[in-house]
């Protein structure tokens, strides 16, 4: 479904140049759900604007759906850090944006987002507006503004980053439920290695900066997965030990040492 091939990204500017990925070669099958990790500057959210075509590599290639990644495509559709809802519209007016900048069938769009917002647990909120919802309820109209044109592939930049643990584990469990339900493409950026585990497919370690893939672990997890007491608790922590140990910087020689 994805397919980068040699993909590079080199950032020119006033202190000389910064390569921030190197010659990644990474291939996403559809209905697919991987997720990059990586220290901070390795490039994830770099490679994830470069999918959404949003930034052209320097050099190699991209491509959806066997087609040639050169702008933004109405199939994809990216969920950033930030809910960014606009504060004048209600929580179904948000999720039409979409439809209405791509200039779609209105009444299947509002068919449509109202089918998210029960999915998302939301009913009884259409009409609210930003300022009257939980950080947590704000991600999740903008998970339904970014399913609502039903996109092949959904990229998502630590979406859950800015809540509170508690809300980030639920909308990771509430996310393997829509992702159970829907057949999206999905590539996750995050920094914990626990949300990793818990959604992917198959985890992408990338190297520190130049980016490159250092590893690619597969998470044969039967869903749905929880840190709690369960069946697959161990096979959780084994993985995630795993992600921890490719992510730690290697210990440096002591001084003296022979």
């Amino acid at each position: 479904m994805i397919e980068l091939k040699h993909v590079s990204q080199v950032f020119s500017g006033r202190q000389g140049e910064v390569h921030a990925l190197d010659d990644i070669d990474l291939e996403v099958h559809r209905n697919e759900f991987v997720t990059l990790v990586g220290r901070s500057g390795c490039g994830k959210s770099t490679l994830l604007r470069m999918v959404a075509g949003l930034l052209r590599p320097t050099t190699g290639t991209i491509t959806v759906a066997g087609d040639p990644v050169t702008k933004p495509r109405q199939d994809v559709s990216f969920m950033f850090q930030r809910a960014a809802l606009l504060p004048w519209r209600t929580v179904l007016d948000n999720i039409m944006l979409p439809v209405e900048i791509l200039r779609l069938d209105k009444a299947a769009g509002r068919r449509r987002a109202h089918e998210l917002i029960e999915l998302v647990g939301l009913s009884g909120f259409a009409k609210r507006l930003p300022h009257e919802l939980s950080g947590g309820m704000q991600q999740r109209v903008s998970l339904c503004r970014s399913l609502v044109q039903s996109p092949d592939v959904l990229l998502m930049d630590e979406p859950f980053s800015a809540l509170d643990a508690l809300t980030r584990a639920e909308l990771s469990i509430e996310l393997q439920r829509i992702r159970m339900e829907q057949e999206t493409t999905i590539v996750f950026v995050t920094h914990s290695i626990e949300e990793a585990v818990l959604l992917a497919d198959r985890v992408v370690v990338l190297s520190p900066r130049p980016g490159r893939v250092r590893e690619i672990i597969e998470v044969d997890i039967p869903r749905p997965r929880s840190l709690g007491h369960n069946a697959h608790a161990d096979r959780i922590t084994e993985v995630s030990a795993e992600l921890h140990e490719l992510l730690m910087p290697a210990p440096t020689a002591a001084k003296g040492a022979a």
